[in-house]
């Protein structure tokens, strides 16, 4: 079976998402599979063999190598930000009718926008941070979002991953330089009231037809919140399991199930929570979380005893068992 492994993107996680796509490559079966590695750049589309480039030719994502036509049987989606996480690319799989893993164009699309995401889980109960939503040219008072939020606040675009564009907030003297960061990554922005308690990341999968929780893992970050370097450069602890009572440990569980289910998904998903008094209040969901060896969701699969390959198979199976949307 020929399997697309896609990495890259256009955006600045594009570099965690090369990382991403090594890691799956080598834990891919290759007594069942015959993986390529595929890299969707802003320069270009190209199957990498042996540090040759072969461009995949966009009306039916295929490559030639020897003058034979290369064809895949299903995709595996690494891509990080867009276009592999908003749904770009999962509604083009869909038009030409390749499988692919992950959750659908729509999922992918309504995840990768904070301010919808939480709107569709406020019909499901799910606690979370007060917000308010503003584009780029709307008049902004910080002295109002202040008395509404408190301080200190978040701001971030509403559009990206990584935590890129997102800062804290700690006095409306740092309200100017934290609008231009997040407006640099998006035209859109979210500002959310601080929620002081601890964080957790929860990765959620639908493994063997079951909504499966493989791991609580707690960030304890050196720097102010959960930023890139936290996330990227080792500037934070990451434990797993979450040092959490059994209570809450559950209730965490149970909240990530329903925001999974609420959201429709299907495939790998990383969702973040700050625990409060208790009480899990969600952050956002991510539907390719990273998988470089410094990522949390492969720690996660080791700490619940799953094999990654095992992941891998899971994973293509849902993809091959799923129809185009016109075909249901």
């Amino acid at each position: 079976m020929n399997v697309a492994v896609v990495m890259g993107g256009y955006s600045d996680e594009s570099v965690i998402s090369l990382r991403s796509g090594q890691l799956i490559l080598n834990h891919l079966d290759q007594s069942k599979y015959k993986p390529f590695e595929i890299h969707i750049l802003k320069e270009g589309w190209h199957c990498i063999i042996e540090n040759e480039k072969y461009p995949i030719n966009k009306a039916d994502f295929t490559f030639t190598k020897d003058n034979q036509v290369i064809k895949f049987d299903v995709v595996v989606n690494t891509v990080h930000g867009t276009p592999g996480e908003d749904g770009h690319l999962q509604a083009y799989w869909e038009l030409i009718e390749l499988p692919y893993t992950g959750c659908n164009y729509y999922q992918s699309s309504l995840t990768f926008n904070k301010r919808d995401t939480l709107s569709v889980l406020s019909k499901f109960n799910i606690p979370k941070a007060k917000s308010i939503y503003l584009s780029k040219g709307d008049t902004i008072d910080g002295t109002k979002i202040a008395a509404e939020l408190g301080l200190p606040f978040f701001v971030k675009p509403n559009q990206s991953g990584s935590s890129l564009g997102v800062s804290m907030v700690n006095s409306l003297d740092e309200l100017q330089k934290a609008l231009d960061f997040a407006f640099a990554e998006d035209n859109d922005i979210l500002i959310e009231s601080y929620l002081k308690g601890t964080e957790v990341s929860v990765g959620v999968l639908n493994y063997k037809n079951e909504v499966t929780v493989l791991g609580l893992t707690e960030i304890v970050s050196e720097n102010k919140f959960f930023d890139y370097e936290a996330k990227y450069l080792g500037k934070s602890e990451e434990i797993t399991p979450a040092r959490i009572s059994s209570e809450t440990e559950e209730l965490v569980r149970t909240t990530a199930k329903n925001a999974y289910k609420a959201l429709g998904m299907i495939g790998f998903s990383r969702t973040d929570f700050i625990v409060m008094d208790g009480i899990p209040h969600f952050i956002e969901i991510n539907t390719n979380p990273g998988l470089s060896p410094q990522s949390i969701f492969p720690q996660q699969a080791a700490f619940a005893g799953i094999p990654f390959s095992d992941l891998l198979d899971n994973e293509i199976e849902l993809a091959l068992a799923k129809k185009p949307i016109w075909k249901k």
